[in-house]
């Protein structure tokens, strides 16, 4: 009698069911009331660089870096995984086309970064390495990418997740040992914005340098290379 006080029914409603209607009442009334919502949800912790260093090394977190390939290839944590959220958009359609010459002409001149789309098998690749019992650490380079990885892995049944605040940018280096020719912090960094100040600074000494010996014919300028 409990489950039928706990819907509000009263015994003459009930007692005009038939246990099949009384079964159906009982779903549709749980339905209404949401019974999901008795299952404990854990959510995604996010921790800072030291606090992501202890998860792994103490908690046995795995690290599952969704970096594109351009940036895991600069610098990614050593022994870590990698299934990337976004790939290398290759289509060849018309649109696309265009798209991708609009970003090669700007973030990517400027930037760096590849024209990229979902990864579609993003998922069923952490599902073939990992069970839904695992302990993930997710990393990216500014926090965006692992926090959206998350929420997908949340929904596929993943309860143990970490996620480093503002992403691998934050990281000093040597809290982590890391692989590839930058460091953590430095693997978002390329285009030509890596390069502007010191090109700033060669041009400046040049003019400078031009300015001087228009009214000193007997000055010697040295430039030092910046790069």
């Amino acid at each position: 009698m409990a489950g039928i006080t706990s819907y509000g029914l009263s015994s003459q409603s009930v007692l005009g069911l038939g246990s099949e209607s009384f079964k159906s009442l009982l779903v549709m009334k749980g339905k209404q009331r949401g019974i999901r919502g008795f299952q404990i949800k854990a959510e995604v912790e996010f921790v800072n660089a030291e606090e992501a260093k202890k998860l792994v090394g103490v908690e046995g977190y795995a690290v599952l870096d969704v970096r594109d390939k351009t940036q895991f290839e600069r610098a990614h944590i050593k022994n870590c995984y990698h299934v990337p959220l976004f790939i290398e958009n290759t289509d060849n359609d018309i649109g696309t086309i265009v798209k991708r010459q609009l970003h090669n002409n700007f973030a990517g001149l400027f930037f760096g970064l590849p024209f990229t789309k979902p990864n579609p098998e993003f998922v069923q690749s952490v599902k073939s390495q990992f069970s839904p019992q695992s302990k993930l650490l997710l990393v990216c380079q500014e926090g965006l990418r692992s926090a959206a990885a998350a929420q997908r892995l949340e929904r596929a049944g993943y309860d143990n997740i970490a996620c480093i605040t503002s992403g691998l940018q934050t990281v000093k280096p040597g809290t982590f040992d890391s692989v590839g020719s930058k460091e953590l912090q430095d693997a978002g960094k390329a285009g030509l914005v890596t390069i502007q100040g010191k090109i700033s600074a060669v041009l400046g000494t040049v003019l400078i340098c031009k300015l001087h010996k228009s009214s000193t014919s007997s000055i010697q300028c040295f430039l030092i290379s910046v790069f």
